[in-house]
């Protein structure tokens, strides 16, 4: 397992720089305290929130689930479309995400970045992992799209009847 998390610290060429970079700064005090493959996974998943919460990613996605968000029900059988749909969601933002990633750290790997999500699931923030867990997993993928439509036609989930508004001030 070590092996694996030397070879992603490897490929994503920053090991020193964040060691020093976290010597320099106190706010990173955490971080010069991890090993280095960890801290360069670390940064990576950064980059990742970063990228995701950009305004170009939120779009190529939303545009994306709204143009093909229709097609999606919530059968046991699957359409032969679906396939279609999710390689075309893998190659649009997949290759988005790995091109951001590749600029900003210079011998990013995706493939090998996947398989080291096993590894480290723990460490990645939920809506993280679920989103690139949709690149991998046709059945997460399915869901994001059926909750989407969900969403869109109204049957989302409704917190309204659990809230109750009151005064502060006496009448």
């Amino acid at each position: 397992m070590l092996y694996a998390f030397n070879y992603i610290f490897d490929l994503v060429g920053c090991g020193e720089n964040i060691v020093d970079m976290a010597d320099m700064d106190e706010e990173n005090f955490a971080v010069s305290n991890s090993s280095a493959s960890d801290a360069a996974f670390d940064t990576v998943i950064g980059s990742i929130e970063d990228i995701i919460m950009e305004e170009e990613f939120q779009q190529l996605q939303q545009s994306f689930m709204e143009k093909h968000y229709l097609e999606f029900d919530n059968s046991e059988e699957n359409k032969l479309s679906y396939t279609l749909i999710f390689n075309e969601y893998v190659d649009l933002l997949e290759k988005h995400l790995e091109e951001q990633l590749m600029e900003r750290i210079p011998g990013f790997n995706m493939s090998t970045f996947i398989g080291l999500l096993v590894y480290h699931k723990a460490d990645v923030p939920c809506d993280i992992f679920d989103m690139l867990q949709s690149f991998t997993d046709f059945t997460v993928f399915k869901e994001m799209f059926l909750d989407y439509r969900a969403g869109k036609e109204g049957r989302g989930l409704d917190l309204s009847q659990g809230l109750i508004v009151t005064s502060l001030s006496s009448a």
